[in-house]
């Protein structure tokens, strides 16, 4: 079995509600899940906007491989009302962050062996690569990784 990590975040609509959906949705097609942090609240990272975002990091066991976990998530996204991805300014090559009912984003993945893949492709990259610039995900991640050792 394999272990993914993952970061969730909403500021639009029913926030915890949401986030919970993603969860369910994932543990039905990802895998197992392991472990699920708190809610932590922040503000928007990378722009602007009056909506806070509700966060949480998951830890999942899967038999997937890493672009088919990108697929289901991304699926769940847009089955709980995620339009846009974020985008990328063709200018200066600077991402276009917006509001947003539900983000899933890959952390890490290790495979049944405990090791970490390391992927950069055009859609993926493993570590992701802000986890340490993030508290709303540095935090929350290391409560389940704390929570793993006790």
């Amino acid at each position: 079995m394999n272990t993914v990590y993952f970061s969730l975040g909403a500021n639009l609509g029913d926030r915890e509600q949401t986030l919970m959906e993603a969860i369910h949705l994932m543990e039905q097609r990802v895998g197992t899940l392991l472990r699920c942090s708190s809610f932590y609240y922040s503000e928007p990272w990378g722009f602007q906007s009056e909506h806070p975002f509700c966060n949480l990091c998951a830890s999942f066991q899967t038999h997937l491989p890493p672009d088919q976990v990108l697929a289901e998530t991304q699926t769940i996204e847009r089955e709980l009302g995620r339009l846009t991805k974020t985008c990328v300014n063709t200018e200066d090559g600077i991402p276009i962050y917006h509001d947003r009912t539900i983000d899933i984003d890959l952390l890490q993945y290790f495979d049944h062996q405990g090791k970490e893949l390391i992927i950069h492709t055009r859609l993926l990259t493993l570590p992701h690569p802000h986890i340490q610039e993030r508290d709303f995900v540095r935090v929350p991640l290391q409560e389940i990784l704390d929570s793993k050792t006790m």
